[in-house]
């Protein structure tokens, strides 16, 4: 049987969640490694800028400095998924194959 309240609440909750996926890829996260390496993305995961501290620059190690901007683009890439699985988490739960959609 059509229940057009439930159509509307349907549709209310798509707007909200529409909302929500947009302001979060809009926003700004920071990724660090070492304290001297920062890497900042937007939440659609666009990396903005990388930041290396020049004490990090060590020509004789330029592998340690690859490893660090690594982390810290690991570090930023978490930091969005468990924000987007946060925020998204009252739109998924509860239904079926919405689970790790986001």
């Amino acid at each position: 049987m059509f229940n057009p309240n439930m159509l509307n609440k349907l549709k209310k909750m798509q707007k909200e969640m529409m909302k929500t996926q947009q302001d979060l890829e809009e926003s700004v996260f920071t990724g660090t490694a070492g304290g001297v390496v920062s890497v900042e993305a937007k939440g659609n995961k666009e990396i903005l800028s990388v930041k290396i501290q020049p004490e990090a620059v060590d020509p004789e190690d330029v592998e340690m400095l690859e490893d660090m901007v690594l982390a810290a683009m690991n570090d930023v890439m978490r930091q969005i998924d468990e924000k987007t699985q946060e925020v998204m988490a009252p739109y998924t739960s509860g239904l079926p194959g919405m689970n790790g959609m986001f």
